[in-house]
């Protein structure tokens, strides 16, 4: 037995595997996250000006509304628009700092929730209520701690409904600043990014940000709500747009007066409790969905490991694969970045890349681990 182990080729099989690997990687870039990297809008005549409800769900968010909640009423738009803003049941000062709102902004429209909606945890019931009393066919979603990078938000991300469009995803990056937890947090909202525009560039969207995202009206009734979600504390906008998004009635918007602005968490406890929530759905997506993502993060766990194992059996090869991966990573990198504006991370790209082999084991547990129901 032991002189059968020896004389197999281990080594061998290990570094064929890993070049299977590196090929994975090169066909996610070369085929899906090249599309972002060299995305370029079709030019457009004239914006759209649309009719649009800004609808806002909040929860015990009178300090975040203070400071945040302006950046949506001052929106230059020409045409009809409201911005709602969903109080669920807050028991701090929201509601009056919401009146004290309403007597300025005459376009402030207030929706206050006093009970739980029974059965259907998350954010879900106030922001179905939102949608109901939302007067225009187009909702443009974003959240109280949110902020829109310019007073154009709400025009430009108009720029994305064209005949046929019920869908337009957005970016949401978080505000930079200093310490390594703010990169890695910025290069998770960056890299997740990367992977749904891409994809519903690719013609198979699979959800958007509920920070920064835009549908029609009909789209949520004619597929009954969140119905098919509501026992799940989230899946608003993933599991949502996973169901209504199409190869044909999805389109995204990357302009930068058109982002949302978010404070990152200050600890990473809190960010890893976040991030557990948002995982959690992933279960729920469809098969397809679940495959092409599934392959592409085991193929990024494997391929370090077998780098460094592969380095003993022809460390020229191995290395020339590595670096072969390394180039096509990097132009793809500081060509997204560059679109989504976040070309101080490129410096560090690399070492983010490494850290995505812990990332993924951090994390691999919330795919099965009950999540909490609350949406704060």
């Amino acid at each position: 037995m032991t002189k059968l182990y020896l004389s197999f080729p281990w080594l061998e099989i290990i570094f064929v595997v890993f070049c299977a690997i590196t090929l994975v990687q090169l066909f996610y870039y070369g085929w899906f996250f090249r599309r972002l990297a060299y995305y370029t809008p079709a030019e457009k005549e004239h914006s759209q000006q649309h009719p649009v409800s800004v609808i806002i769900c909040a929860r015990d968010e009178a300090a975040r509304l203070v400071t945040h909640l302006p950046g949506a009423l001052v929106q230059t738009y020409p045409s009809t628009h409201e911005v709602i803003v969903v109080n669920h049941n807050s028991q701090d000062d929201t509601r009056f700092l919401l009146d004290e709102f309403k007597k300025t902004f005459k376009g402030l429209h207030i929706v206050n929730l006093e009970h739980e909606a029974l059965g259907i945890p998350g954010k879900k019931y106030p922001l179905s209520m939102g949608i109901k009393e939302a007067k225009y066919e187009i909702v443009l979603l974003t959240d109280a701690d949110c902020v829109p990078a310019s007073e154009f938000w709400m025009q430009k991300m108009q720029d994305g409904y064209r005949e046929g469009i019920e869908v337009v995803l957005g970016y949401s990056p978080y505000k930079k600043g200093p310490g390594f937890l703010n990169k890695i947090i910025r290069w998770d909202t960056f890299h997740t990014a990367l992977q749904y525009l891409s994809y519903a560039l690719a013609g198979i969207p699979y959800m958007g940000v509920g920070r920064n995202l835009s549908y029609k009206r009909d789209v949520f009734f004619r597929n009954k709500g969140f119905s098919s979600i509501n026992n799940l504390p989230g899946g608003d906008d993933d599991l949502f747009i996973s169901k209504v998004a199409t190869k044909n009635n999805t389109a995204i918007v990357i302009d930068p007066e058109t982002f949302t602005m978010s404070e990152p968490k200050k600890t990473f406890g809190e960010w890893h409790r976040q991030k557990t929530r948002h995982y959690s759905t992933a279960r729920y997506y469809k098969p397809i969905h679940k495959f092409l993502l599934g392959l592409y993060s085991l193929s990024h766990v494997l391929f370090y490991p077998l780098l460094v194992a592969s380095l003993f059996y022809d460390w020229q090869l191995a290395l020339g694969a590595y670096l072969l991966r390394l180039i096509v990573q990097g132009i793809i990198f500081k060509k997204s970045m560059q679109r989504l504006g976040e070309d101080d991370l490129f410096a560090w790209w690399w070492l983010l890349d490494i850290w995505m082999f812990f990332y993924y084991i951090i994390f691999s547990t919330s795919l099965w681990k009950k999540p909490r129901n609350g949406w704060k």
